[in-house]
């Protein structure tokens, strides 16, 4: 029989001792590298970040992560209460826009390069170390000019996040169910933007809308995206026209308006089928309402206009003009016809797709 001897229990002992100390140290050691660790990945978000705080890049079709970003909106929502209100004129850079051009003409590749702004679903934007004072939607109507709005959302997003805003992207596609060929000439461009405020205000109580040209990109940082007190043109000097006004009326491209403005002039018209002459239609009502129109200085008001293909005029749009002033109050808002065919929620804006067909038969 094998017996321990007292020298031997004392080494078997010692030993246990020494393994307990070991492991007590490889305990200690392991807290003090997690700790480390811990306030090194602090430090970094801390300082590394930008003021934007970005999100993880995020694929508009890929809804598996939408459930982490929701969490995180979530988040930052309930702190906004305690902010105060962001100044009345905020602080962007006294430079020009440098315009951003997408490699590709991608709206997932676009998503991805934005996503360093903290955008929630949907394109909604708003600042996080202070209250919006105006909470705005922007109006886009859209058919068949994919590489106009990549470039306008790669553009629009930082321009509009700098000037501290609660904004939100409506994008508006018409679809015709009966066109086989989709002929530009039947584009509806007030009867969208009509749509889009409708669409827009069951979704949210907005202060006022920016009625927004796919293919126009704002130049000047100090072309600011408030509300007005009356309605407001703000692309008065496009690149194309070499920074000049067509003609002093011009009313087109890009212009904000209160709801309350909007709903009182009974919207766009939505007799205008193919290109012109609905913007000036707009003004008419502007004025006919007692309301005036405000201007930016054109040294402000500066716009780049991407290129795109020729539009066909429509050739009644200067009768319609003329006659306009007799259909204002029965002729807009109150007298839409559309179909809602989809209404989806990717990360750079709000999707709508509408068919407009009922009002050709």
């Amino acid at each position: 029989m094998y017996i321990l001897t007292l020298p031997r229990v004392k080494i078997l002992f010692g030993f246990g001792i020494a393994c307990l100390l070991v492991q007590l140290l490889f305990i200690s050691y392991y807290n003090e590298i997690r700790l480390f660790y811990n306030n090194l990945c602090n430090n970094i978000v801390k300082h590394d970040v930008p003021s934007t705080h970005p999100e993880p890049k995020h694929h508009p079709k890929l809804s598996s992560i939408l459930d982490i970003i929701d969490e995180k909106i979530q988040t930052n929502e309930t702190k906004v209460i305690h902010l105060t209100l962001c100044p009345q004129i905020p602080p962007v850079p006294n430079e020009n826009v440098s315009v951003l051009v997408p490699d590709r003409d991608k709206l997932e590749e676009v998503a991805q390069q934005l996503s360093c702004l903290r955008l929630l679903e949907g394109g909604h934007q708003k600042p996080l170390d202070c209250q919006a004072r105006y909470k705005i939607a922007i109006i886009v109507p859209y058919r068949n000019r994919l590489s106009n709005l990549c470039t306008l959302l790669l553009n629009l997003h930082p321009f509009l996040t700098k000037q501290q805003l609660d904004y939100t992207i409506f994008v508006v596609e018409q679809f015709n169910k009966t066109l086989i060929v989709q002929d530009d000439g039947l584009f509806n461009r007030g009867m969208l933007m009509n749509i889009g405020f409708t669409e827009a205000l069951k979704l949210y109580d907005f202060d006022c809308f920016f009625f927004h040209d796919v293919d126009l990109i704002p130049l000047n940082y100090k072309n600011l995206y408030s509300c007005p007190d009356q309605p407001r043109h703000m692309a008065l000097a496009v690149d194309k026209r070499n920074f000049r006004l067509p003609y002093f009326d011009y009313f087109g491209g890009v212009t904000a308006m209160s709801q309350t403005h909007f709903k009182l002039i009974n919207g766009f018209s939505n007799m205008f089928w193919g290109w012109g002459a609905e913007d000036d239609d707009l003004r008419h009502r502007v004025i006919a309402n007692k309301l005036s129109v405000t201007r930016y200085p054109l040294d402000v008001g500066r716009y780049h206009s991407c290129s795109h293909h020729y539009q066909t005029p429509n050739p009644k749009r200067l009768e319609l003009l003329d006659s306009g002033w007799k259909r204002q109050k029965t002729d807009g808002l109150n007298s839409l016809k559309y179909q809602l065919i989809a209404l989806k929620k990717f990360q750079v804006f709000t999707y709508l797709l509408v068919d407009l067909s009922d009002n050709l038969s």
